[in-house]
This record gives C-alpha cells, sequence and structure tokens, in this order.
C-alpha cells in the first residue's frame, strides 16, 4: 500500500467516523422547545356572563362583519360583563390583542368617579387570589374623558385600575387594532412581577350614568413572546370602519 493511498484510506475512515459521531449526537440531543401557540379566545360558550345585583344586564350579541364574528354590545342604563377563564402565565403570553369600536362615549362618564364610572367598552385582565378582595385586575378602556394613556385605580375597587387606551368620540367608529404587553403593564401599575393570571373580560356598561352606549369586541388573542417585547410590533393591522 503507498503512501499516499494510506493517507486517503485514513482519513475517509475519520470523516465517516465523524459523520456518524454527528448523526449519533443529533438522535441523542432533546428536542428544541417551540414557542407555545397563541390562544385564541374566540366568542362561544367559553364566554360566561356576569351579572350584578339589581341591575339590568348589558346585551350581547355575536354578529358577523365581512365574514369575521364580532361581539356587539349594547348597554341603556345597564352592566354586566362576559368572562373567559383562562389560566396562563404573563410572563410567557404577555401580549394582548384585540379590535374594538364603540359608536360614541357617555357624556356623563369620568372614570374619575364612582357616578361615571361607566364605558363604552373595555377589555379586563383579571389577576384571582383566594381571597377574592385582593383580587387584583387591569382594565384596558375606552375613556369618556380621562387622557389616553393615563392609569388610575377604579373609584369602586383600589385593586383594579383603569389604564386609559383611547379616549374621547375622535376614533369612534372605526375599528382598532390594540396591543398591551400585560406583563410590562402590570409591573408599571403594581411594582412587581405579575403573577398568573385567571380570566380575560369585556364590558360595556352605563348603570351608573343612567346612559346609553354600543360597543363592539372581536379577535381576542393573548400571543408569546418575551416578556419585555414592544406590544406596538404586533399591531400591524390598519384600523377599518
Amino acid at each position: 500500500m503507498t503512501l499516499r493511498f494510506a493517507i486517503h484510506v485514513n482519513v475517509r475512515h475519520i470523516f465517516i467516523k465523524a459523520v456518524f459521531l454527528i448523526a449519533l449526537l443529533l438522535l441523542l440531543a432533546p428536542p428544541v422547545a417551540s414557542a407555545p401557540p397563541a390562544k385564541t379566545l374566540d366568542f362561544g360558550d367559553q364566554w360566561q356572563e356576569q351579572t350584578f345585583r339589581k341591575t339590568a344586564p348589558t346585551t350581547y350579541q355575536q354578529l358577523n362583519e365581512a365574514g369575521k364574528p364580532i361581539m356587539r354590545a349594547q348597554a341603556n342604563g345597564a352592566a354586566s360583563g362576559l368572562v373567559y377563564e383562562i389560566d396562563f402565565d404573563p410572563a410567557v403570553y404577555p401580549i394582548l390583542k384585540w379590535r374594538w369600536k364603540i359608536d360614541q362615549v357617555l357624556p356623563l362618564g369620568d372614570a374619575r368617579t364612582k357616578a361615571g364610572d361607566d364605558y363604552p367598552a373595555r377589555v379586563y385582565v383579571v389577576f384571582p387570589k383566594w381571597f377574592k378582595p385582593a383580587t387584583q385586575s387591569i382594565n384596558y378602556i375606552w375613556a369618556n374623558r380621562l387622557p389616553q394613556g393615563e392609569v388610575i385605580p377604579n373609584p369602586f375597587f383600589d385593586n383594579a385600575r383603569m389604564v386609559a387606551v383611547r379616549s374621547g368620540n375622535g376614533d369612534a367608529g372605526i375599528w382598532h387594532t390594540e396591543c398591551r404587553n400585560i406583563y410590562r403593564d402590570y409591573q408599571a401599575i403594581f411594582g412587581e412581577a405579575p403573577p398568573r393570571a385567571g380570566a380575560i373580560a369585556i364590558m360595556t356598561d352605563a348603570d351608573n350614568t343612567g346612559g346609553t352606549a354600543t360597543g363592539y369586541y372581536a379577535d381576542i388573542q393573548l400571543l408569546t413572546a418575551p416578556k419585555e417585547s414592544d406590544p406596538a410590533t404586533f399591531c400591524g393591522h390598519k384600523d377599518t370602519r
């Protein structure tokens, strides 16, 4: 056997062993974990109505618009909500995305007062506690007059915080897509990392003002992302009438 042939055979042998070793390592390596899928909160039986004693309920009606399911909520001096119970970790699902629209705000509505605590549309994230009075929530509201971006305690429940995502009639009559980072919002509002959440809710109410309000909701989703993600990067849809 010539030296050149011997070197060639040896190199080929080493190459085959290396390929086998790589293949073996790939087989034994743990599978790469894929990101959990988005959670879409389709309207249906899992949305349960929450009513209030001595208060007429809001009328919720599931409709189709342009082939897509939406929920219309009409309150005439009334109040009730729809609750979707879902246990999730905001560190894994930090992005809450939805679409909404209103006809108009309530003229007497004012988030700072008990008498004005009505909204044409709001979306809740609920953080339940075993001691129910300690339950916390973030209320993303379409405010009547509270400036956009302002955050205040609810006048009835200090552990419920009102976040004015939109305000006034300037954006009324148009579908808007909203994206919020629940993890970051909770941390900024309550000063600590959020616990597990237990529900998402929607509500259109007009019982305190005695007025009339109509809101529309659609495409409510929980999205996976790094917990410090900018929520604006997830809102690529244009606003539509």
